[in-house]
């Protein structure tokens, strides 16, 4: 997929510049929106590659004028809508306007915030070398 998210090595965009001792979070909206997506994706709402594919297939107008986590929130609305558990008019409402199919705690509400509040790895151990490599060839020299 090559659209505004893509920016890497792009002339045009500049360097990125950081903001020094940047936090997490600027908002609280902006780690509720974070964890609501992650926690769906526990649930089997929908998985990392929806979810990512639902944060970046837009105009690049709309992703561009987006900070980060209102790019999260926008994916999040399409994830939610698609599937049917809220209605465009309750995200123009900011508010449920419909009655909800189902009640009670999310089954896997407490596998999700277990998982949230314990961060997520980002480095896994390979189980077994690609079969196109022999030991050999991935020792350091």
């Amino acid at each position: 997929m090559d659209g505004a998210h893509d920016m890497g090595g792009v002339p045009w965009c500049g360097p990125v510049q950081p903001e020094p001792n940047e936090p997490m979070f600027h908002a609280e909206w902006e780690r509720r929106a974070f964890a609501i997506t992650l926690a769906m994706g526990n649930a089997r709402g929908w998985n990392i590659d929806m979810s990512r594919f639902a944060r970046e297939d837009r105009r690049p107008r709309s992703y561009l004028a987006k900070s980060y986590y209102q790019i999260w929130l926008a994916g999040l609305e399409r994830l939610t809508v698609e599937r049917g558990l809220i209605a465009p008019d309750e995200i123009e409402a900011g508010k449920p306007l419909h009655p909800t199919q189902a009640g009670g705690e999310n089954p896997h509400a407490r596998r999700c915030r277990r998982h949230a509040a314990s961060g997520g790895p980002t480095e896994r151990k390979p189980r077994a070398l690609p079969s196109s490599l022999s030991a050999t060839a991935c020792a350091p020299r």
